[in-house]
């Protein structure tokens, strides 16, 4: 119990440090009551290099699961060996950016407040190369505390420590950290950060943003591809892409690719119903199968709860080249749907359920003239389902 002690104690430490450092960022915007400060030139990434080569690479890790089970000596040796696999990858592939596809921590795992401890976490080796990214959520990212059943047929739960500070007790609460939180934190302590925050008229969905590439020319305002990041919810409510985003997304991809003469695509974390119905297709269809790469029958398509009209959207518009998922660790496919390719990541964390092997999908976009290649590096350092997804 002495080492547990020691280990709570060294994490109540750190949250009480960490609380009191504020990166500021000009801009600031109140949001449901938080404050949280982005600048207008953060949303554009630029393909660095002005020649025919030039090529701009992002690698996508899905499914971390840093915290889970973090009162044993198993949970935190999970969390060490995800960020060996991240950081293999990025030595290895060398990205300019990264995409935290969801569930970058299993919240319903964890017994403290601050759940941006973890967070940090994840996001350090990609942080420690200098190399920018971009997040969103998904289900476990702001998940209730799930009480273990184990911890009741002991003589006493593990210690929680709590802040001496804390005369109410909220650092012990265990009531979690919001979506709002969690990206608050990340975007003030991270100047690397990408990430953003939509409308408020999407809450209870909050990372719904837009990121635009733009093309190594010298022209600075010459897009290249836009880059659609989507709350697929989970956790605190349902798992769905509501009405309204998907009227958010026909609004702003008209606002900034009116004649859909950019190439776009989009993330999210929990597959559309359009995954499964794919997936029950090419099942069926020995000669399908041809067309699609990676694991496709490892498990079933663990698919949002409902439709609202997002892949109806995306399905009218020629610009979208791909839609990228995570959430089913065992399954890395692509497959062309309509016009477009439906993709998943590849598992990366160790946390989360599930054996298989750990790796991240790479995606690598080249201009004049664009084309969107993808493949999977696995954490051995080895390399498959190479696919071209745009040309």
């Amino acid at each position: 119990m002495a080492k547990l002690s020691d280990r709570w104690r060294t994490i109540t430490i750190f949250l009480l440090l960490w609380r009191n450092i504020v990166i500021v960022r000009p801009d600031d915007r109140q949001y449901d009551g938080l404050t949280l400060r982005k600048t207008q030139s953060d949303n554009y990434l630029r393909v660095a290099g002005g020649g025919k080569g030039s090529s701009f690479k992002v690698a996508l890790f899905a499914d971390l699961h840093f915290g889970e089970d973090a009162w044993t000596d198993w949970g935190p040796q999970q969390d060490l060996n995800s960020v060996k696999v991240m950081s293999t990858i990025l030595d290895v592939e060398n990205p300019d950016f990264v995409v935290y596809l969801g569930d970058v921590i299993t919240a319903n795992n964890l017994p403290i407040h601050n759940a941006s401890f973890y967070w940090d976490q994840a996001v350090s080796p990609t942080r420690a190369r200098n190399i920018p990214w971009a997040s969103l959520f998904g289900n476990h990212d702001d998940a209730q505390f799930e009480w273990p059943i184990d911890w009741f047929s002991s003589s006493r739960i593990p210690q929680i420590l709590c802040p001496s500070n804390s005369s109410e007790g909220d650092e012990c609460s265990f009531k979690g950290t919001t979506r709002l939180e969690l990206m608050r934190n990340e975007i003030e302590q991270n100047p690397l950060s990408y990430t953003g925050f939509g409308p408020q008229n999407l809450w209870p969905s909050v990372s719904n943003y837009v990121l635009t590439l733009l093309s190594p020319k010298t022209d600075h305002k010459t897009p290249l591809m836009f880059m659609y990041f989507l709350d697929s919810g989970g956790g605190s409510y349902p798992e769905v892409i509501s009405n309204i985003q998907s009227e958010w997304f026909r609004n702003k991809s008209h606002e900034v690719n009116p004649d859909s003469s950019i190439p776009e695509i989009v993330f999210w974390h929990i597959p559309s119903k359009a995954y499964k119905k794919v997936a029950k297709k090419v099942a069926g269809k020995r000669k399908l199968r041809s067309r699609c790469v990676g694991s496709m029958f490892q498990e079933p398509v663990a698919a949002q709860e409902a439709e609202m009209g997002m892949m109806k959207l995306l399905t009218e518009r020629p610009s979208v080249k791909a839609v990228f998922v995570g959430h089913n660790h065992g399954l890395d496919w692509c497959c062309p749907y309509e016009k477009m390719w439906l993709c998943y990541a590849r598992h990366t964390g160790y946390g989360g359920y599930g054996s298989w092997d750990r790796g991240a999908r790479i995606l690598e976009v080249s201009g004049e003239p664009f084309s969107l290649r993808s493949w999977i590096r696995m954490e051995n350092g080895t390399l498959h389902s190479q696919v071209v997804l745009s040309r």
